[in-house]
């Protein structure tokens, strides 16, 4: 599938009915245009299972609670939505997304409870979200932009709203011939990438980012879970600027980067090393098993 994404062929499920991709719309007076009251979930099909789909359609709920709203279908009726979209579009090895928002009703001010929740999920094949940094290591920025404080935004969700920066420092990135950004924590620790988890490898030993102010990626778990089974030790805490002169490795993980190996963040290098090659090729099986 190519081509402008409101230009396509195929279906898209939107408030409990299957529409034609291109009559997927809303109104320009979205509350969620507006206000970014929306949230969102981005899957990953593989050879015809969504890979812990019903771990995303929960945290979809608990994103939207997040946001003082709640999704107007239980977790089994999004779950048998993504199947319907997955069927409807032929499609086997596919990225999903399903996102619920405030829609446009009578509310057009920051409040918004007179307003309808939507909910649309749409599927479409995509390959590797970093092309072949995923074979030889990513490039990544250093972000001007910080992650906020869990006192001044929803961190823990997985709300658009967050993404604003993300978006501005990834096109910060990619004009310096980048893939992506590493970004730092509101306190200055390192935190995560744009779209990503990020982990480190020293002597041996795995260390990643404590998610106490930004999302705990569901791959992330399932890679610590991975590494628990390997008995590589794995460290979950603060890390400081500094520190990553002396990592040897590293990698980010995410739905759509899945296991992505990392080989420069700013003016620090890193090898394509044995536990980053284990865990993307592991990964790899896992999600086809």
């Amino acid at each position: 599938m190519a081509g402008s994404y409101d230009d396509r062929d195929g279906k898209i499920w939107m408030d409990g009915t299957l529409t034609d991709w291109r009559d997927a719309n809303v109104h320009v007076l979205t509350h969620a245009m507006h206000y970014a009251s929306s949230v969102f979930e981005g899957e990953r099909c593989y050879n015809g299972k969504i890979f812990k789909s019903r771990e995303h359609s929960e945290r979809l709920h608990y994103s939207a609670k997040c946001l003082d709203f709640e999704v107007p279908y239980t977790v089994d009726e999004l779950e048998a939505a993504k199947q319907s979209v997955l069927a409807a579009n032929g499609l086997t090895d596919a990225y999903v997304r399903a996102i619920a928002w405030r829609g446009a009703g009578e509310d057009m001010g920051v409040a918004s409870k007179k307003n309808p929740v939507r909910v649309a999920i749409a599927a479409w094949e995509w390959g590797n979200y970093y092309g072949d940094a995923k074979f030889k290591g990513a490039k990544l920025d250093i972000a001007k932009w910080k992650r906020p404080s869990p006192e001044t935004a929803p961190s823990l969700a997985k709300a658009a709203g967050l993404y604003m920066i993300c978006t501005m420092s990834k096109h910060a990135a990619e004009a310096k011939g980048c893939s992506d950004a590493m970004m730092f924590d509101y306190r200055g620790y390192v935190a995560e990438a744009t779209g990503a988890n990020i982990f480190f490898v020293k002597n041996g030993e795995v260390h990643t980012p404590l998610p106490d102010c930004f999302l705990n990626g569901l791959t992330r778990q399932t890679v610590i879970g991975m590494l628990n089974d390997r008995q590589i030790k794995v460290i979950e805490r603060h890390i400081m600027p500094e520190e990553l002169e002396g990592f040897e490795q590293c990698w980010l993980t995410g739905t759509a980067a899945e296991v992505t190996p990392v080989g420069q963040i700013g003016d620090y290098n890193f090898e394509v090393g044995a536990i980053t090659r284990e865990m993307s090729d592991s990964y790899e099986k896992l999600v086809r098993a």
